[in-house]
């Protein structure tokens, strides 16, 4: 079994304009698509696992997540030459109730990691919010918060306590590569 890197996707791979729902409106954060390549680059498998609430809420439809999810992959692709391995999206309304797949609950990492062979206890756990990270805790990672405009203060500081912070996606790589590099 192999590590991989976990990463949110709103916010830490592309843009978070709000329940993205038209292809046409992803834009990748700067920096994003060449931090996967470096991923890709060393072996590790990059997985995108996201809360898509606004499926369940009636905001979008699945096939216009699909195509979001799609043009996610495309750009990474076209800008880098990186690919995602596997994506896995929760799709409910947290107002109905709360469900294991829901980040921070961890039913799409062990899935994933069921799926592709994955080590969870070696691997990382990346994104813009503590919930994105929180997994990494409770299935003994590692997890690096990158915050966005988006996150709040006691995410961060929760993530200085329990995790780590990282100022861009491409740090949080490089604390995963040094962490994987063999000891000289």
């Amino acid at each position: 079994m192999r590590p991989a890197v976990f990463l949110d996707r709103d916010g830490t791979v592309n843009v978070d304009t709000g329940y993205v729902g038209r292809a046409r409106d992803v834009i990748l954060i700067p920096g994003a698509a060449k931090a996967i390549a470096r991923l890709n680059a060393a072996g590790i498998p990059v997985v995108i696992v996201t809360n898509q609430s606004g499926i369940g809420r009636g905001l979008l439809k699945p096939d216009d997540y699909a195509l979001v999810r799609d043009r996610v992959a495309e750009l990474v692709r076209e800008q880098s030459g990186a690919r995602v391995d596997a994506t896995y999206e929760c799709p409910h309304d947290p107002r109905v109730g709360e469900c294991a797949c829901r980040k921070p609950g961890t039913a799409l990492f062990v899935r994933a990691a069921l799926d592709l062979d994955l080590a969870l206890d070696r691997s990382w756990y990346v994104g813009d919010r503590w919930r994105d990270v929180a997994p990494a805790v409770d299935l003994g990672g590692f997890g690096v918060l990158v915050p966005s405009a988006g996150t709040p203060d006691d995410d961060v500081r929760r993530a200085r306590d329990q995790a780590r912070v990282a100022d861009t996606l491409n740090e949080a790589v490089d604390a995963v590569l040094a962490s994987l590099a063999p000891v000289r």
